[in-house]
């Protein structure tokens, strides 16, 4: 008789021990699901050049490089752009864009740029003959 109520007692507290990690997961679950819904972040809009460019939209999350070489992060083939032009980088919660040495230059609202330049939101950076605006929501 004793060894039945053991047992019982010991599916009870693998039960109750689940249930607890269980409600322990979806509490976690949801505050993480909850933080990134509310985290800012910036982002790179393509408003003007080729065709297949426009309306592109990229979250930035790290260095993103913008040039002609197939390895960069935006790859925009014309001649205008260097094969690694400018590279956007994140710094805390500031975005900074900064030309690479590029030949024709990387230009922040219609002025050119010779040291990394911090953005703001609905900054265009312009590249080429490439137009891209940066947003922070």
């Amino acid at each position: 008789m004793i060894d039945i109520i053991l047992l019982i007692g010991r599916l009870l507290l693998v039960v109750l021990l689940y249930l607890f990690l269980f409600a322990i997961m979806k509490t976690g679950i949801g505050l993480v699901k909850g933080q990134r819904t509310k985290q800012k972040g910036w982002s790179i809009a393509v408003e003007k050049g080729p065709k297949e460019l426009r309306g592109v939209n990229i979250d930035v999350h790290g260095p993103i490089i913008v040039g002609r070489s197939p390895g960069a992060d935006i790859v925009i083939g014309t001649e205008y752009v260097s094969s690694r032009h400018c590279r956007f980088v994140l710094m805390g919660q500031n975005l900074f864009v900064e030309d690479l040495g590029s030949v024709n230059g990387t230009a922040v609202n219609g002025v050119y740029i010779t040291e990394p330049t911090a953005l703001k939101n609905g900054d265009k950076v312009i590249v080429g003959d490439v137009t891209m605006r940066v947003r922070f929501a």
